[in-house]
């Protein structure tokens, strides 16, 4: 009976804490919205931010995943871990990676395949439609079963196209729209430097943030590159593939031990090409991101604080103006802990409020992102969690000071207050 009694006390004091907040926000428009407007910037910055990098972060998790998780990359240097330290580039002194040795490693038990990889600057013409700068991948055949996209219209280039150095291109569907319309590509002529190409594939990347950066793609066999453009193979890079029931480790032993023999490098000698696995570049792109977020992070932190404090002014000044009230009811048998219940539930209610409105304009901004830019941004289940309790926890800690104060008062003091 009496745990009956002290839960209906605990519910009566919650009750009129969130209905008493309700009215100092109705009689104090102005210095309500004052106070809660830190609440509303720090939760709508956590909300906007968790999104983007939602929107952001997926398309890119996409674009690993269809590389295929076992899949490494042999290449010159670890471009998944440049350093800005040492004199010269981080390249010098290590021989190119060469197409002659894609296709010696192509012939290990434990590798499927190896790609190709080198890119270069172009200039595409047909007819009166021009297009310079644009990039250009030099692929082995297969190089569209590890991006992530889909062929729209023809096909990709065949090992056999790759073999004979055939001059066919595969466009990128924002280059063939550019250039022939609403004409069917497939099977058209136009010039790569001045060389003649024929269309034979569309393709449609996966669109992520950094589409609009290179809007212009188009690729072509690699020996095609090497047989009629001036290729800069500084940078060249094979893809390899190990075979279904080979693991990564064993893929990777193997290609090492082919290298080394293939280079002359002695026992003790460092190897001068390095191997990377998705996982790596992966985790390069997750300290990016998380050093980004974690800054907003630390700025949103900035707005709760300045929140806090006007919600610890707000409330200070509540019980100033409520002292006699808070007398009235000590003088009725209120408790100390039903006077800092009641106040503590007034300052959570508060940054609550402010934080329902954060989370509604964190979210439109969301939408709105989505909708004029290329990151699909989405509010994460999370996010809104974390608003929520945080600023639970804000409002009960910027609250205590002022709800312990009230809760100290004197009654005949308090009664006596003018």
């Amino acid at each position: 009976m009496i745990m009956k009694r002290y839960r209906f006390m605990t519910l009566t004091s919650v009750a009129e804490g969130v209905k008493l907040a309700f009215d100092q926000l109705r009689n104090n428009k102005l210095r309500s919205a004052l106070t809660i407007l830190g609440i509303i910037v720090g939760v709508a910055t956590v909300v906007l931010m968790s999104a983007a990098i939602i929107g952001i972060r997926n398309p890119i998790m996409e674009s690993f995943a269809a590389a295929g998780p076992k899949n490494f990359i042999v290449a010159r240097f670890n471009f998944a871990a440049v350093s800005v330290e040492g004199d010269g580039p981080p390249w010098e002194g290590t021989p190119e990676i060469t197409p002659a040795e894609a296709r010696m490693l192509e012939r290990l038990p434990s590798v499927e395949r190896t790609i190709v990889d080198v890119q270069l600057q172009t200039t595409i013409q047909y007819g009166s439609q021009r297009l310079t700068g644009v990039q250009t991948y030099a692929d082995g055949a297969g190089w569209d079963e590890f991006v992530a996209g889909r062929m729209t219209a023809g096909h990709n280039f065949t090992q056999t196209d790759v073999d004979g150095s055939r001059p066919v291109v595969v466009l990128a569907k924002g280059v063939s729209d550019r250039l022939f319309g609403s004409l069917d590509p497939i099977g058209r002529n136009l010039r790569v430097n001045g060389y003649r190409f024929t269309v034979i594939g569309v393709f449609e990347p996966t669109e992520n943030i950094f589409s609009n950066l290179v809007p212009n793609i188009i690729v072509i066999p690699y020996s095609t590159a090497f047989k009629y453009l001036n290729v800069d193979d500084t940078f060249l890079t094979i893809s390899v593939v190990p075979e279904e029931e080979a693991t990564q480790a064993d893929a990777m032993d193997d290609v090492t031990t082919a290298l080394r023999v293939s280079r002359g490098l002695r026992p003790g000698e460092d190897n001068n090409f390095v191997l990377i696995r998705q996982d790596q570049m992966f985790e390069t792109f997750n300290r990016i991101t998380g050093m980004f977020f974690a800054a907003m992070m630390f700025l949103a932190s900035i707005a709760l604080m300045v929140g806090g404090v006007g919600v610890v002014a707000i409330m200070m000044i509540a019980v100033t103006e409520r002292t006699r009230e808070i007398g009235v009811r000590k003088a009725l048998g209120a408790t100390r802990r039903e006077i800092l219940l009641q106040f503590l539930v007034e300052a959570v209610t508060v940054t609550l409020i402010g934080t329902i409105i954060g989370l509604i304009i964190g979210t439109l901004f969301a939408t709105l992102i989505r909708a004029v830019s290329p990151i699909p941004a989405e509010v994460p289940l999370w996010a809104i969690g974390a608003a929520i309790l945080m600023a639970t926890v804000s409002g009960v800690l910027f609250g205590l000071w002022p709800a312990w104060r009230a809760s100290r008062l004197d009654p005949v003091d308090a009664l006596r207050y003018e």
